[in-house]
């Protein structure tokens, strides 16, 4: 008796489990097939995007992960560790320049680019213009005929 029962229990958690993996296979399924329609919606996108859009985000990326912070406060802050007694003058004044340095390298970095993607927008709006440019031409010379 005390046989059938441990069969019955260790039966009854077997169907438990199986219940249990169920809901998640069909989770998993799920999961997987809107993972699937992410990735078709994103190679649908990343076609349409250009490669400036891909340039703007990465220069999007780019500010967010800098920090910016004056020059003054910076030597204030160092002036107070100077103060407390937390690091020589000397220390101070060579980690304030080299933070400094470091700023003005990445800055004129960032501004080198912010230059560069205008340039290229430039170039596509100009492109895409230029068409509309020698529609507007044309029927302006056509307007002046006629008024002749």
């Amino acid at each position: 008796m005390a046989e059938k029962k441990a069969a019955a229990k260790s039966s009854s958690k077997a169907k438990a489990k199986r219940a249990k993996a169920k809901p998640k296979k069909a989770a998993t399924a799920a999961a997987s097939q809107s993972k699937a329609k992410k990735g078709s919606a994103k190679k649908a996108s990343s076609k349409a995007t250009t490669g400036l859009d891909k340039s703007v985000a990465q220069f999007r990326e780019s500010l967010e992960q800098s920090v910016t912070l004056s020059k003054e406060r910076l030597q204030e802050v160092v002036d107070d560790a100077v103060k407390r007694g937390r690091m020589t003058r000397a220390d101070a004044e060579k980690l304030l320049h080299d933070l400094v340095k470091r700023g003005r390298k990445q800055t004129d970095s960032l501004l080198g680019e912010l230059e560069r993607l205008v340039r290229q927008a430039r170039k596509e709006v100009g492109g895409l213009g230029e068409p509309v440019r020698k529609q507007a031409t044309q029927a302006a010379r056509r307007a002046r005929k006629k008024l002749r």
